[in-house]
């Protein structure tokens, strides 16, 4: 049973034929997101996580005319403790407007993680500052070379252009709304990491464990494994429905960096929930899970 309007999932997810078919169009901005999350195991069995962009892979080869934006940089403030935190208003307005992405830009982001993450990432900045005309490209880089579609490595250069910033901040909340929250019956509140670290088997943080009344939706389960894209739509609602998001007034999705989350928050999207239903708890597990003041459960959920 569809959650939501079935018509807004033309609106913010794309095909790599559409792509194709209007690559040369000047309103268009391509935004190639690449980049990395490594892991480490420490000495006390924790694991650790180093955020990375992709330029390299970028230089090699990209779909013509992509501008890159390295996540890890461009659009994170650099001044807040937590890691990769979204730009602030000032900052993001400073970065698009420098590399030539406007208010009159349709935006397609792509990258090449199995779930878009960063991708859905840079789709969620955008709706937080209210600009809406930005679309993921289904299947990502991955699809656009399986099918033979051409590349460049040539570093495209745009005028500078003029982006509003419209600040939405109901899509975006802290450590002290989500303790607020907690047990609300018209909220929930979904988990985007793997079972491991839902469960506390696997520790990323001072605390294991995940956010008490939680509800575990793993990115990559958004994903179908044969075609590397979304899930149809049905397969998706099948997914989705774990999620017990009918009737929710609100629903607040978290990762570790707040950006796997934006993978979930997209597939919700796709399926017709309102975005302005949906939240990205950005500071995530790391700050709630280096937080001694807020609760942290290990196992599973009833």
């Amino acid at each position: 049973m569809p959650l939501g309007d079935e018509q807004q999932r033309d609106t913010i997810l794309t095909t790599t034929d559409w792509l194709a078919a209007h690559l040369n169009d000047p309103s268009l901005r391509v935004v190639d997101m690449r980049g990395l999350v490594t892991t480490r195991t420490d000495e006390q069995g924790n694991q650790v996580s180093q955020y990375q962009g992709a330029r390299e892979r970028y230089l090699a080869g990209h779909i013509p005319g992509a501008i890159y934006v390295d996540w890890t940089r461009d659009i994170i403030d650099p001044t807040d403790p937590v890691p990769v935190q979204a730009a602030t208003a000032k900052q993001l307005q400073a970065f698009l407007e420098s590399v030539g992405i406007g208010d009159d830009h349709v935006i397609v982001a792509y990258d090449d993680h199995p779930a878009f993450q960063f991708a859905t990432r840079f789709w969620w900045l955008l709706q937080l500052y209210g600009n809406h005309s930005v679309r993921v490209l289904d299947g990502g880089f991955p699809k656009w070379q399986r099918e033979g579609r051409p590349e460049s490595t040539e570093v495209p250069s745009y005028p500078r252009a003029r982006f509003t910033p419209r600040p939405q901040p109901y899509l975006r909340v802290d450590l002290e709304e989500v303790q607020h929250l907690l047990n609300a019956p018209a909220v929930r509140i979904l988990d985007a990491r793997d079972g491991g670290q839902y469960t506390g088997v696997i520790r990323r943080g001072t605390f294991g464990g995940h956010i008490p009344g939680a509800i575990s939706i793993p990115r990559e389960d958004l994903i179908d494994e044969k075609t590397g894209t979304f899930r149809t739509d049905e397969a998706l609602d099948t997914v989705l429905s774990r999620t017990r998001v009918q009737g929710a007034e609100r629903i607040l999705a978290y990762c570790n960096g707040g950006v796997a989350a934006t993978s979930v928050l997209f597939a919700l999207a796709l399926r017709g929930v309102p975005v302005n239903a949906l939240a990205n708890y950005d500071g995530s597990w790391n700050e709630w899970g280096n937080h001694p003041g807020v609760p942290h459960k290990e196992g599973s959920e009833p």
